[in-house]
């Protein structure tokens, strides 16, 4: 945990397991870690990363978080469920895409809420080339990513789903991506 935590507040980019997928992932206030990780997914800077945070109550400090936004984190959170909001006043971080909103996400996993406990929200995403599959294990990850790594935490096999994306930007709760929630269902 200790070199994971010293790697993130380099601004060094690590894998780490999540409650779906294995992600990689990096501290977005250290100036340049975003520009590595957008450079190491091979991903356009259109395309925004989420952050994971250690718990709902982040949240409010990062986005603007509404009654409907309350109730998703309080039924999901923490699960596999990012939503996207308007971004706080002041809150200016580099996330790739549009710089007033911010897509959120309260993991179901401990290490990596201890991780942002301790260094903030984790700019994260799936551990894979943009638009290529996502390894399942941490092996894996290390064969498509190679040194270009500072660690990859091994925490065994994770095979679910990439998190459901909803976003309550404008009021109105639209589904950007299905994963495994069913944000309708009572």
């Amino acid at each position: 945990m200790n070199a994971c935590l010293d790697a993130l507040r380099s601004g060094l980019v690590v894998a780490i397991p999540t409650d779906t997928v294995y992600g990689v992932a990096v501290s977005p206030t250290v100036p340049g870690a975003m520009d590595r990780l957008f450079a190491l997914k091979h991903r356009p800077r259109e395309v925004s990363i989420a952050v994971l945070i250690a718990s709902p109550e982040d949240a409010r400090r990062l986005a603007s978080v509404g009654e409907q936004a309350s109730r998703l984190m309080d039924r999901f959170w923490p699960g596999p469920l990012t939503i996207v909001l308007p971004r706080a006043a002041g809150v200016d971080l580099d996330l790739g895409g549009d710089p007033s909103t911010v897509g959120i996400r309260c993991p179901d996993h401990d290490l990596v809420r201890s991780l942002a406990s301790d260094v903030g929200p984790l700019a994260t995403t799936s551990a894979n080339r943009h638009k290529e599959p996502t390894p399942t294990d941490a092996a894996g990850v290390a064969a498509v990513f190679g040194d270009e790594l500072a660690l990859v935490v091994d925490g065994g096999v994770c095979d679910g789903a990439p998190s459901t994306v909803v976003s309550l930007v404008g009021g109105e709760l639209t589904v950007l991506r299905q994963g495994p929630l069913d944000v309708w269902a009572r």
